[in-house]
Formats: C-alpha cells, sequence, structure tokens
C-alpha cells in the first residue's frame, strides 16, 4: 500500500455532491471512465482487495508435503538406514526427502496460486459503465471513478455513492450487526451532519463493500476500494474461517458437555486436514486415504519380512524391509494429481468456464442430464422485438432487422386487421419456412418505414401514430430499465440493461420522441418501481405524468400473468371490456406468435390518482394495450452442443420461463424436442415431452416417476419446479448439471450435482451458490466443460493405473524375492531400496505427468458418462493393475532367476544387499537387468496406458481410419510422454554403467548378454497386454450398464437429430427474410413447406 496512492476526499463523498466526486475523479455518469484512465488508476491505486485475503500459506503447504505417507514411508526408511549405518543409503534417501518436499512445495505453491487465480475469475463480478458501454469484470479490477450499476443479489464490489436507484436496499449487518436491510436514498440530505456524527448505517446514498442488495435496483461512482472500504478498515476481524457445527466450546449455550466434544471434533478436524482426509476433493481424500493405507500396507510388509527372517533383525534384514515399504508406495501420485487438476482448471478457463469447486471437475464426467435455460444460454441472448400486435387495431413486424441495438436498422411493416384475418403470418420467424395454407393469399403487404428520416430509407409512407399504437410505445418505454443512445463521435448504438428491455426499448426509439429518454425529457418522472419477480413473471413502474396531473402504472410481463389483472382492453374509442372471448382470441394470437418461436409480453397499464406502495393494490383493474413478440435466435453452436450431448449419452432439459408455445419452437429448433410428426413415439412419451411448471408442479412424487421420460421442455418455469426436477432425476439415479442466473436460482444449483452459473447475465448470488461459472453463458461451454471433464477423469485414471501398476511389480518381486536366500539364512533383495526411488521418483513420474497431459479421445463424447459413484477405482482399473503389474513382476522375477541361477549356477553369495563382495558378481549383475528390464517395462506401459481398452498401435479410432499403421503418429502425438519415455529408456545406460553410482548407490553392476533379457521382456509384457486387452474387448468385460443401454440404443429420442435447418444468425435471418418477401409475392405463392431458401437447409 505503500507504494499506491491513498484514496481520499476533502470530506467523506456522502457530504458531496454527485458533481462535485466526478470532477475530482475525472468520470461521467453516463459514459464512465474511458478505459485508459481506468487502466491508469489500476495501477495507483492497485487491485480491489483486501490484504490478505484467502492467499496461499507456504507453511502450510510444508506442513503438508511433510505429513504426506509417501513422505512418511520414505522417513521411516531413512532412519534405518542411518540405523544399519548404510551412510550412502541414508544419505541419499534423505536428499532425494528434501528434493522430493522441495519440489513437491513449489509444485504445490505455484498450483495453489493459480487455482486461486483462476478462482478469482468466479468472485462476485461488477457490471460497470466503461467508454459508454455496459461490461461485467470481476470485482477485482473495479477502480474509484467507476460508474457500477447494482441490482437485487449483487454483491456491492467497493464503496459506492449512490446517484441513482429505485427501491435499492442492501443488506449492511456485516457493517451494522443490523439484520434488517437499508433503504437507500441518492436524495439524502446530508447538510445537518457530518463524518463523525452520522454512522455508517445512517449514510444513506452510500452503498458498501461486500454488502448484499436484497431489494431493487441502482447506479452510483465507485469512490473506495480495498482496503479504504468500510469493510477494509475493519478487515482484520473477517479474515478468520467460520467453524464447522458443534465445534463450540461454550458450557453456557451447549451444555456440560460440550467443551469435551468441541476439543475432540476440533482435534479430530486438525488430524483430518493436517493428513489431507477431510480437505481437498473427494478424489483427493480418496488418494490421501489410499495413500495411508498403503504406508499400512508398507509396514505390514516390513513385518512380513522380519517374520520370514524369524525376526532376526539385521542390518541386511532391515535394508530388505527398507525396500518393500518404498516399493509400495507411489511417491509422485498426489504431486501428478494436483499438476494435472491445474492444468485442468487453466484449459476451462480458455473455453470460458470457470471451476470455482475443484469436486466439479471429477463431477463433470458423470453428467447425464443437463437443465438449460433457453434465453442467452442456448439462444444468443440478442432479442428483436419482431411482432407488435395492438388489440382492435393491427399487426406491426419488424423486418430485415440485423443489428439488435439500432433502431434504426430494418423497417417496419403494418397489418391491419382485415390483412391479419386474411393472411396469417406466412413465414415463421425462426427458420423461414411456410406454412400450407387452403385460404387465398392476401393483397402485398404495403411497406412503411419509421419516422426517423435517414438516407438508407427509401422514400416510402409514414406508419400512423394512432393513440393505441402510442399508448404501447409509451408504456413499453417507460417500464422498462434499459437505455439505448447513439455515440455522437462514431455513430453506433449502445444499450445497456436486460436484452428483453432493450428490443422492448429500441422498438420505441424506432419512433421519434417515444424513447425512454425523450420522454423522460418531455416531463415524465419515475415515482416507484415493482421490479420483475420471477415467481409472478411480471414487473410494473408508476410514473407521473409531465404536468404533475395524475400517475400513471405501466406494466409489463407473462401474457397470462397480465391478463389476470386486465378488466378492459385498448383504450379511447376502441376500449372494450375483458370478457371470455376475448380472452381467448389473446390468448390465441398469443399462441401463434409464440408458435413462431417469439417470447410474447403483455404490455397494460392504468392511471390513478397516487403512487401505491403496495403491489397488489397496484396491479390491478389494469388495460391490455397490447403484445410483444420478442425474437432471440439460438446460438449457432447450440444445434451441434445438443447432438454432442445425444452422443455422450447426456440428455438436455429446457427450463424457461418463456410460453409453452415460443419453448416448444425453439426447442424444436435446436433439436431438444422432435418436430411434429417425427419418429415413432409412443403417446405416453409424446405427452411428456413438454409441460408446463404448473403442470409439472401440479403432480405427485409419484406420478413424476411415473412417467415414461421426464419433461424435455418445462415452460413458465419457476424456481421451485428447477428443484422438484433435480430431486426427479436424482430419483431416477441421474447425475445431474443445472443452469441459473437469478436470486431464486440458488436452491436449485445447490441441489444439482454440478451446479452451473451465468458469468454475464448471473447474480453473485448465483454465482456464489454455483460449481462452475460460465463466462459467455452459452450452452456449448457447458459440453466443452464435460468433455474436459472427461478428459481429465480418464487421464487420472490411466496415471494411477501406471504408478500403481509398477508398485504392485516391485512388491510382487520382493515378496516372491524372500525366497532367495543366502548361505547365512539372509533374504537377497533382487531391487536394492534406491533402484526402487530411482524408478518411483524418476522413471514412473515423468510418464504418468505425461499421461495426465493426454488429449482425449476423439470418441471421448461417443460414451455414455462414467458412474459417479464408483469414482477413479473402478473394476476395470483394479483389475488391471493386479494383472499388468503381475505380469509386470514375473518377467523381472524371471530373469533374476535366469541370471543368477543359469550363468552363477544359483549363489547368492554373503551380504550382498551391502556391498558388491567377491561372491556377488552374479547377484549384482542380476539386480542391473532388473533393474533395466523393468525401467523399460514400466515406461512402455505408459505408451499402452494411452488407451484402456484399444491396442497401443492403434489407441484413437480416428487414426485408425485415417492411416494404416497410426502408431508413431498416435505416440507422438502428446511429446511430452514421448520424450518422458524415449528420454526414461536411455537414462538406465548412465544408471548401470557409470562406476561408483552402480555399484555403491545401486548396489548393481554393467552388464552385457542380460540386455536381451530386458529386450525380450518388453516384447512379451506388451504381447501380454495386448491379448488382455483383446479379452476385454471380444468378451465384453467391464462394460457398465450405462453403456450396454447406450449400444442397445435404448434412447428413443436421438437430441438434436430431430431437424436439419440451419439456425440463423440476425444478418442471416435480415437476409432470409428479404428474400422470403420477394418470393411470396402475389403470383409466386407456390412456395411449399420444406423448400429452400437461400442461407438455409431443407426442413
Amino acid at each position: 500500500m505503500s507504494k499506491l496512492m491513498k484514496q481520499g476526499f476533502k470530506q467523506h463523498p456522502f457530504l458531496l455532491s454527485v458533481e462535485d466526486i466526478c470532477q475530482y475523479l475525472q468520470t461521467d455518469t453516463s459514459n464512465g471512465l474511458p478505459a485508459p484512465k481506468a487502466q491508469l488508476k489500476t495501477s495507483q491505486y492497485g487491485p480491489n482487495a483486501l490484504e490478505g485475503e484467502g492467499g496461499v500459506k507456504w507453511y502450510t503447504i510444508f506442513l503438508k508435503q511433510c505429513s504426506n505417507a509417501m513422505i512418511l514411508v520414505l522417513v521411516l526408511a531413512m532412519a534405518l538406514s542411518y540405523g544399519v549405518r548404510d551412510f550412502i543409503e541414508g544419505g541419499v534417501i534423505t536428499a532425494v526427502i528434501i528434493s522430493n518436499v522441495s519440489i513437491g512445495l513449489y509444485q504445490e505453491f505455484q498450483a495453489e496460486k493459480k487455482m486461486d487465480s483462476l478462482r478469482s475469475l468466479s468472485s462476485p463480478s461488477a457490471t460497470l459503465i466503461r467508454d459508454g458501454e455496459e461490461i461485467t469484470i470481476p470485482s477485482g479490477e473495479v477502480v474509484p471513478g467507476d460508474i457500477v450499476q447494482i441490482k437485487t443479489g449483487d454483491t456491492i464490489p467497493a464503496d459506492v455513492r449512490i446517484f441513482d436507484c429505485m427501491h435499492l436496499e442492501c443488506d449492511e449487518k456485516i457493517l451494522t450487526g443490523e439484520a434488517i436491510p437499508v433503504a437507500k436514498d441518492p436524495d439524502f440530505d446530508s447538510s445537518s451532519g457530518d463524518e463523525l456524527n452520522t454512522g455508517v448505517g445512517d449514510r444513506l446514498n452510500m452503498a458498501y463493500s461486500s454488502s448484499t442488495v436484497t431489494k431493487g435496483r441502482g447506479k452510483g461512482i465507485v469512490v473506495f476500494t480495498g482496503m479504504y472500504t468500510e469493510i477494509g478498515k475493519i478487515a482484520d476481524s473477517l479474515q478468520g474461517k467460520k467453524r464447522k457445527e458443534n465445534r463450540s466450546l461454550s458450557r453456557k449455550k451447549y451444555g456440560l458437555m460440550q467443551p469435551a466434544k468441541g476439543i475432540v471434533l476440533r482435534t479430530w478436524d486438525g488430524i483430518g486436514a493436517f493428513l489431507g482426509l477431510t480437505v481437498g476433493t473427494r478424489l483427493q481424500q480418496k488418494l490421501s486415504k489410499l495413500a495411508y493405507v498403503l504406508f499400512g500396507c508398507a509396514i505390514l510388509l516390513a513385518i512380513i519380512v522380519f517374520g520370514v527372517n524369524k525376526f532376526n533383525v539385521t542390518n541386511e534384514v532391515a535394508i530388505y524391509a527398507i525396500s518393500t515399504g518404498i516399493a509400495i508406495i507411489p511417491e509422485s501420485l498426489i504431486a501428478v494429481l494436483t499438476i494435472t487438476m491445474v492444468v485442468g482448471m487453466t484449459t476451462m478457463r480458455k473455453k470460458k468456464v470457470v471451476i470455482r469447486q475443484l469436486s466439479a471437475l471429477e463431477a463433470l464426467g458423470g453428467v447425464t442430464n443437463i437443465c438449460s435455460d433457453k434465453t442467452g444460454t442456448l439462444t444468443q441472448g440478442q432479442m428483436v422485438t419482431r411482432k407488435v400486435w395492438i388489440p382492435l387495431t393491427g399487426l406491426y413486424s419488424v423486418e430485415g432487422s440485423e443489428d439488435a441495438k439500432s433502431p434504426r436498422s430494418g423497417t417496419v411493416h403494418f397489418h391491419t386487421l382485415e390483412e391479419k384475418a386474411a393472411q396469417r403470418d406466412r413465414q415463421r420467424s425462426v427458420v423461414g419456412i411456410t406454412f400450407e395454407e387452403t385460404t387465398k393469399p392476401a393483397p402485398k403487404k404495403r411497406p412503411v418505414t419509421l419516422i426517423h428520416e435517414e438516407k438508407q430509407f427509401h422514400n416510402t409512407e409514414e406508419i400512423s401514430m394512432v393513440p393505441s399504437l402510442e399508448a404501447f410505445l409509451q408504456s413499453a418505454a417507460l417500464c422498462n430499465i434499459a437505455t439505448v443512445r447513439q455515440d455522437r463521435d462514431t455513430a453506433v448504438w449502445k444499450t445497456t440493461g436486460d436484452p428483453t428491455e432493450v428490443a422492448l426499448q429500441v422498438f420505441s426509439n424506432r419512433f421519434d420522441l417515444h424513447g425512454k429518454s425523450a420522454l423522460e425529457e418531455q416531463g415524465w418522472q419515475a415515482v416507484s418501481e415493482f421490479p420483475f419477480d420471477s415467481s409472478i413473471k411480471r414487473m410494473s413502474v408508476i410514473y407521473q405524468t409531465p404536468n404533475q396531473s395524475a400517475y400513471w402504472i405501466f406494466t409489463k410481463g407473462a401474457v397470462e400473468r397480465v391478463i389476470d389483472l386486465c378488466t378492459t382492453v385498448g383504450i379511447n374509442n376502441t376500449q372494450q371490456p375483458m370478457n371470455d372471448a376475448l380472452k381467448e382470441s389473446i390468448y390465441q394470437q398469443t399462441t401463434n406468435l409464440a408458435g413462431q418461436g417469439l417470447r410474447v409480453l403483455a404490455i397494460a397499464r392504468r392511471s390513478t390518482s397516487g403512487p401505491a406502495s403496495d403491489r397488489s393494490l397496484a396491479e390491478k383493474d389494469l388495460t391490455l394495450l397490447g403484445l410483444a413478440g420478442l425474437y432471440d435466435p439460438p446460438r449457432l453452436e447450440t444445434k451441434g452442443a445438443i447432438k454432442e450431448c445425444t452422443s455422450a449419452g447426456i440428455k438436455v432439459h429446457m427450463l424457461t420461463g418463456d410460453h409453452p408455445g415460443t419453448a416448444s419452437a425453439i426447442a424444436k429448433e435446436v433439436g431438444i424436442i422432435p418436430r411434429d410428426g417425427v419418429g415413432d413415439l409412443p403417446k405416453s412419451t409424446v405427452d411428456a415431452l413438454v409441460k408446463t411448471a404448473a403442470e409439472f408442479d401440479g403432480m405427485s412424487e409419484a406420478d413424476i416417476d411415473a412417467l415414461p421420460t421426464l419433461p424435455l421442455v418445462i415452460a413458465r418455469c419457476a424456481p421451485d419446479t428447477k428443484t422438484r426436477m433435480i430431486a426427479a432425476l436424482h430419483r431416477r439415479q441421474r447425475f445431474a448439471a443445472m443452469t441459473g442466473d437469478g436470486v431464486n436460482d440458488a436452491p436449485s444449483l445447490q441441489a444439482a450435482d454440478v451446479g452451473i452459473a451465468m458469468g454475464m447475465a448471473g447474480s453473485d448470488v448465483a454465482k456464489g451458490a454455483s460449481d462452475i461459472v460460465l463466462t459467455d453463458d452459452n450452452f456449448s461451454s457447458i459440453v466443452n466443460a464435460i468433455r474436459e471433464g472427461r478428459r481429465m477423469f480418464d487421464n487420472i485414471q490411466k496415471f494411477v493405473l501406471h504408478l500403481l501398476t509398477s508398485n504392485v511389480a516391485e512388491v510382487t518381486l520382493l515378496i516372491i524375492g524372500l525366497a532367495f536366500q543366502d548361505e547365512a539364512g539372509i533374504s537377497v533383495f533382487p531391487l536394492s531400496p534406491l533402484q526402487i526411488l530411482w524408478i518411483n521418483m524418476l522413471t514412473s513420474s515423468f510418464p504418468a505427468f505425461g499421461l495426465g497431459r493426454e488429449l482425449p479421445a476423439s470418441d471421448i463424447m461417443k460414451r455414455p458418462p462414467h458412474d459417479s459413484k464408483k469414482g477413479v477405482f473402478t473394476w476395470q482399473i483394479i483389475a488391471d493393475m493386479m494383472v499388468y503389474g503381475t505380469l509386470m513382476g514375473t518377467l523381472t522375477l524371471v530373469t533374476f532367476v535366469i541370471v543368477v541361477y543359469g550363468p552363477g549356477g544359483g549363489d547368492l553369495g554373503v551380504d550382498c544387499n551391502r556391498a558388491l563382495g567377491e561372491t556377488c558378481e552374479q547377484v549384482f549383475r542380476g539386480r542391473a537387468a532388473v533393474f533395466a528390464e523393468l525401467t523399460w517395462l514400466i515406461l512402455i506401459s505408459a505408451w499402452e496406458f494411452k488407451s484402456l481398452r484399444r491396442s497401443m498401435f492403434a489407441p484413437d479410432p480416428r487414426t485408425s481410419e485415417e492411416y494404416r499403421f497410426p502408431f508413431f503418429k498416435d505416440i507422438y502425438a502428446n511429446r511430452f510422454l514421448f520424450w518422458s519415455v524415449v528420454i526414461g529408456a536411455l537414462s538406465v545406460f548412465p544408471a548401470v554403467y557409470i562406476p561408483g553410482l552402480n555399484t555403491s548407490v545401486f548396489k548393481h553392476k554393467d552388464i552385457t548378454w542380460e540386455w536381451a533379457l530386458a529386450i525380450g521382456a518388453v516384447v512379451i509384457f506388451v504381447a501380454g497386454v495386448e491379448i488382455w486387452k483383446a479379452v476385454k474387448r471380444r468378451f465384453r468385460l467391464f462394460i457398465g450398464e450405462e453403456e450396454v443401454r447406450q449400444e442397445r440404443k435404448d434412447l428413443d429420442l436421438r437430441q438434436g437429430f430431430f431437424t436439419m435447418a440451419r439456425t440463423l444468425s440476425f444478418g442471416k435471418v435480415g437476409r432470409s427474410r428479404s428474400q422470403l418477401a420477394n418470393a411470396q409475392s402475389p403470383g409466386s405463392e407456390k412456395t411449399m413447406v420444406g423448400e429452400r431458401v437461400e442461407g438455409e437447409d431443407k426442413v
């Protein structure tokens, strides 16, 4: 902090005017900070973070490294070596311990720092205005002078001076201790107070860092960041961690026995955390437990060695015990896992996925069902108001709009009621196909332009501004918090706000003097707001008229939720009372628009004598003004991603707040459900495909469980519906991922096996409840994350198998080797302790790292999800480990027997465990042969384990199809693994031939003809592994239930394969509409369903 500029004002910002603060911080409430100035302020003031916040402590990692079971075994081996006065071996083991701890400390420290930096990307974010653009950045990048926008569910990123808000309330109990939210007032009169006499909670024009918005929305100027915030001043008290339940030592609160109980549980927590048994992911805990089980096995093996030697623990016996103890421990396992996870997190970050919980890395590969929102995830989230239907007036449609932000892109057409009755919408908004009709075509539509006079538009007749249209535009613009403006310098249109509201605001701005800014300049003044509530699916605002003579309540929302509040339809002389027939016709129009893939909203209003404080009193006796149909095209990549999910055995469910017709149209377009008449599905299955939230929530658990398939589309979805859907999937033993962005989505995100929050549109509450965050809100990023999760799971299995196979081989060799006893009755080990350390630390470690970096197999998304309950240690892994380890151990044992009992005649010498004596020639040569052979077998096994079932010579189906002999291409694809194997194989020669190193350290000597045995063993081992893989393939061993079901094509619904229509971007939509309009002029009405339009595929 000493090198950074201090943050301060002549008076506290709550006492200053907004103009003074803007002038001091060189900012602007409309455009915010320019990007270069924001970068300069970052260097001046530093990151917006508390000192000591989070962070990685090196000494914690150091203690963790020292408590590792592998290190503990080495420490025991070191002690035994010094105890028997084998100082060379003891010194080498000491050096190995120091280097292992040092390397582990460095690797894990760097890995944890990398993880922290990646996790910070999913920390609370801030929505800012910079350069006139709305952007979302991590809270740590906020600087003084930034213009911040906050809404319900957001965490305040810094101390902010509020200058505009609507019903804004913040939970500030973290600062004040008061549980009641504080209502904010930008016009708070601070003239009678000062900083000392006005408490933090009483400064109503300030919002404070780390507090949460519980209600409303607002804008403010960042005045303090980091340690200069109010929370920064008390940061020391926030660094402690919350204790788990029942850890209190209070006798008063919890009874007489609580102190003893608390001490025991705290002690257990400390031991568990120290040993890694209660912290980390499930896989990390499982591997830590495995390490300590192996530690116990090492002690057991040492006891066996002592027992075979009748507990006559001489120096030689102790050294043999050291060998067996070291042999069973995979020293590099935890380090390989940690680095693999960091690489996985980094890879996912590049694919727009931020991992908040490491457990999500393990869980992603097991996902069987994805429950996704529609808007902005499956679709582009760039809406255009495509149709506006005004009762008793007609239909307005926007054609050729290629820029969702520009009010001057495209043309507006008007259809009278007579035209509408004669000619239904002949073009479907989503893909531009036509409907077959029996009615005669209506006359050609008369194109009309906007009131805006622009050179690019033709001189055609203007739209008549009738009162009903004016009332609709006024309501759509004012019941709206989005902004639309044109940059003065670049003439580019810029917007802020929710895409739905932006679309309505853009439509209102198509007509002069009817946008929100123009209306507010005329004198319309916002008085109150009832924000959008997902449970009732509507929002309302109250405005005072320019002459201040009356108030108007404007409401927009889901059609069925607004119509029920309306008593009349239309205005002035066209107004009619709402009745069942009229309501039915409105619903029919809603269905027509929704069937075209449009999101339909109802707009209504009423006048009132004064502002209402109660929502139920305000939202009643409304007048329906019209319906707006908003088009949000599917993302170009969505359809392919859904196909990929189907191939991977994953079902996709769309849970959306849209009308059932809209939801079904988009779901059909992207392939979630079949088009009408596609497939030969039972009626019960067809009926279950699409449900409304009311229908789904009205069913009992038994009714839901009796459905042949869970709904693939749930429309008008409420937060509670999402939670019920997750519960239903769990009852079917499914492993579910759920997306969410709102505050109310937090329960379903926590209930899901993998909670996925939206990084761009998501609230901080949703992000806090999630496991991963999508930085681009894109459905295809979920599929990318699942692919990466599967890759990581596969690679973890591969390197775990590789490391444990070598341990099984070494233990097999040493335990059977107990039978090799010299003249003194002492067992002679076929491998020395330092040979084992060399193999485990150097030979095995680098190929294991290489296996952790393996690219995903080409068929990784063509097989079903793995069973998340079984985890990494499946029966296939256990069986492979035993088969390969036993084969490896047997081959090395046979080699030792051939060398010692062949030319050596079975002479095991005297005291050959300690040094090279006159009678130890053949034993030392045998050890060298075993060392070289085991090294090569372990290295070649790394290439074999690139695929657990396919041959090493053709591990990837894709390259097998492209090349006749793809072996060299496949093994060179992973260059780290390739060079690890090659260099590891060559390192055997100096270890065998360097004088002194061979006899004194490794206790072996140079060899000649024995190399043939090692080479022959490699050939036999490869043949054995290939035979075992062939047996697994031939007899379909270890094929799980899911895979069997997949191969039987038990999934009747092939999502993503129902349609061949191409998803259109805005540009394509605009072009195809003009082409379609020409094609459908009178005289060209022969266009039939499925006829090709340029830029689209046949349907």
